[in-house]
């Protein structure tokens, strides 16, 4: 992993030192789909307030419940949205690397974070 080391250097400021990720600098996969993935969250993000408004107000369980389940559902649809876009970005992206060696490594490292990532949304 390529790292930057951004920090200023003066006598007189002690500054900490700051890296910069080169790997996950470039943009991301669901970049032409930002708006649309933040429309989508601040959706969601009114559904869990209107959920906390119902326990709030001692609404019945069973409708809260009914709209816990529609959050996790918008927040499931987020989720396989950002797995696709990494795998059609970021593990074809690896898939381009001209060097054999270095494909085969960022191809498996890629592959290795979407599943990863998969397993924390199936827990």
């Amino acid at each position: 992993m390529s790292k930057v080391d951004l920090s200023i250097n003066h006598p007189s400021i002690d500054l900490p030192v700051i890296e910069v990720d080169l790997e996950h600098a470039a943009p991301h996969g669901y970049s032409s789909n930002k708006d649309a993935y933040l429309r989508r969250l601040k959706r969601i993000e009114g559904q869990v307030r209107g959920i906390a408004r119902m326990v709030e107000e001692d609404k019945y369980c069973i409708d809260i419940l009914t709209q816990v389940a529609a959050a996790t559902k918008a927040l499931h649809a987020v989720s396989l949205g950002l797995v696709e876009e990494h795998i059609g970005h970021c593990v074809v992206g690896a898939a381009s690397e001209p060097d054999p060696q270095a494909r085969a490594e960022q191809i498996d490292a890629k592959v290795k974070e979407a599943t990863d990532a998969i397993g924390r949304l199936l827990r």
